[in-house]
């Protein structure tokens, strides 16, 4: 079971305490549940300092440890291709590195002449997965660097994957053979306190990225004009009391602006009949996505890249899309079908597992759509 874990688990198998057996031990457990409870258990066993001797980076600070569980991961191992047999070398690009789940999963499926590019615009995430890699994969990873070893060659860079048509000319990158997305926030970013992107972990209300690019959250709803506010919270949100939520943060910054997620929420359950439930969501969590979606402009940003990446592709190369709302699914789905160099391969999206959902209850909006380069 030991091993069994490591070789499915990567960076949380790495770390794994010899306690934890008793877990993997239990009948009534499954090998998803066991897989799932043992990367949780392992996670924060790693965050208490359990392995405080562990190698540090060359810039003496250590990231702090990968809680992200990646979704869909089977699906995703499944149909990008890797499975096909090819003695030419193939590129993997991983355009949403996040916490390196499923990144570190495809490196088990490549060979050594391969090549995974792992890209994000969080400094945080290249820093994490970097540390994590240069654990497993010594010697170290820095980021932009390569890593040739017995397993395939791993890049790490801090950048946009709608930048990739440019990263590829600046890194001498091939035209990849699968390029992935996977657009939801990772858990790292969630529980990060720094930005506020979840108003159960709180902290300033940023909502970035990528802290270098754009202004606030906070800052946005300082200065933007009722109308504007609402029209953001309907549209990026689909919040339909978003007239009355941006009446109430315009009304409140007239004497404090609202500058934490806590306040922020908190202002919003006010607002929303029912208070902080509303169906089966928190009822905040539709305007945080809303300003996240602003902020970042995450919807130009997508539009952009789903035009951009088919020349980025080689002929028979595959486009996987991890969407969690239904505004980023719309737009993947027109957008594969309308484009004449791509064959969509999925009909439907294809969506988590009823038990990868009851073990990971942040998949349950995953949608996969997959296309191929065909011209």
């Amino acid at each position: 079971m030991l091993r069994w874990f490591i070789e499915m688990n990567g960076p949380a198998g790495y770390f794994f305490p010899p306690c934890l057996t008793r877990v993997a031990a239990c009948p009534r457990f499954t090998r998803a549940a066991v897989c799932v409870r043992l990367t949780r258990l392992a996670a924060c066993a790693y965050s208490r300092g359990m392995h405080s001797s562990a190698p540090t980076s060359s810039s003496n600070r250590m990231a702090p440890p990968t809680v992200h569980i990646p979704v869909l991961l089977r699906e995703v191992i499944q149909w990008s291709g890797l499975e096909r047999t090819s003695e030419a070398s193939r590129t993997i690009v991983d355009g949403t590195l996040g916490g390196g789940g499923h990144a570190w999963h495809l490196i088990q499926a490549m060979h050594p002449q391969d090549l995974l590019i792992g890209i994000d615009r969080d400094a945080g995430a290249i820093d994490r997965v970097s540390e994590l890699f240069d654990r497993l994969l010594p010697p170290s990873i820095e980021p932009e660097g390569d890593l040739g070893r017995s397993t395939c060659r791993v890049r790490l860079i801090q950048s946009s994957y709608r930048e990739l048509p440019a990263l590829m000319v600046d890194h001498n990158i091939p035209k990849a053979d699968c390029i992935l997305l996977d657009l939801g926030l990772s858990s790292d970013q969630l529980e990060d306190t720094t930005r506020g992107f979840s108003f159960r972990a709180g902290g300033t209300l940023d909502l970035r990225f990528c802290t270098d690019e754009g202004i606030s959250a906070a800052d946005l709803l300082a200065k933007i004009d009722e109308k504007e506010l609402a029209d953001i919270i309907y549209q990026f949100g689909e919040e339909r009391f978003s007239r009355r939520i941006a009446r109430a943060i315009v009304e409140r910054r007239r004497h404090a602006p609202v500058r934490t997620a806590e306040e922020l929420a908190d202002l919003v359950h006010r607002c929303v009949p029912g208070g902080k439930i509303h169906g089966r969501i928190d009822s905040a969590t539709r305007t945080f996505q809303a300003l996240r979606i602003a902020v970042n402009n995450e919807l130009e940003h997508l539009k952009t890249a789903i035009e951009r990446l088919p020349d980025c592709l080689a002929l028979g190369g595959r486009l996987l899309i991890i969407s969690f709302h239904s505004l980023e699914d719309r737009i993947v789905k027109h957008a594969m079908r309308e484009c004449d160099r791509l064959q969509v391969l999925t009909k439907k999206p294809i969506l988590p597992s009823d038990s990868e959902t009851y073990e990971n209850p942040r998949s349950r909006s995953a949608k996969l759509r997959v296309a191929e380069r065909s011209l």
